[in-house]
C-alpha cells in the first residue's frame, strides 16, 4: 500500500517539475533576453521548482531504498541487473540523472541568487535550469521508451 502511494506521488509531481522547470525556464529567459527585473515571480518560481525536484528525488530515494519491489529484485543480483537494460536504467541510469538534475538545478538557484546584477540573475538560472530540465526529461521512463515506458498518468 504504501508503495503504491510513494509510487503514485512521485509520477504524478512530474508533471509539477517538468511545467515548473519550463515555466522558470521561460521566465529566466525572457529576464535575459529581455532585459527583466528579478522580482518575487522569479523567486517564487524558482522555489517551486526547486522544491519540487527536491521532493522528487527524495521520494525516488525512498523508492529506490527498498521500497519498490523492482529495486529488491536488482540489489538481489545487482551484477546480473547490470546486464539487463531495463534493469540498468532504473538501477544506476535513472537515479543518476534525477540527482544530478536537482543539483545542478540547485547549484543555478544559489548561483543566480547571489549575483548581484538582474542579467547575470536571468542567465545563470536559464542556463542551469535548463540544463537541468534537459536531463529530466531524458531520465523519465516516457511510455515510447522501449521496455523503460511507463504510462503518463498512474493506473494509466
Amino acid at each position: 500500500m504504501l508503495y503504491k502511494i510513494v509510487l503514485h506521488t512521485h509520477s504524478v509531481l512530474r508533471w509539477l517539475v517538468l511545467f515548473g522547470g519550463l515555466g522558470a525556464v521561460a521566465l529566466a529567459l525572457k529576464g535575459w533576453l529581455g532585459g527583466g527585473e528579478w522580482g518575487k515571480k522569479n523567486r517564487a518560481l524558482h522555489g517551486m521548482f526547486i522544491g519540487s525536484m527536491h521532493l522528487q528525488v527524495v521520494l525516488g530515494l525512498i523508492l529506490y531504498s527498498g521500497l519498490s519491489p523492482l529495486m529488491g529484485t536488482i540489489f538481489g543480483d545487482f551484477g546480473g541487473a547490470m546486464k539487463v537494460a531495463s534493469l540498468r536504467f532504473w538501477a544506476v541510469e535513472h537515479i543518476t540523472m534525477m540527482v544530478l538534475a536537482a543539483v545542478v538545478a540547485h547549484a543555478a538557484h544559489v548561483l543566480s541568487k547571489k549575483a548581484e546584477e538582474d542579467a547575470v540573475k536571468f542567465k545563470r538560472a536559464a542556463i542551469g535550469f535548463g540544463l537541468a530540465l534537459f536531463m529530466v526529461i531524458g531520465a523519465i521512463p516516457w511510455p515510447f521508451r522501449e521496455a523503460v515506458g511507463r504510462s503518463l498518468f498512474p493506473g494509466g
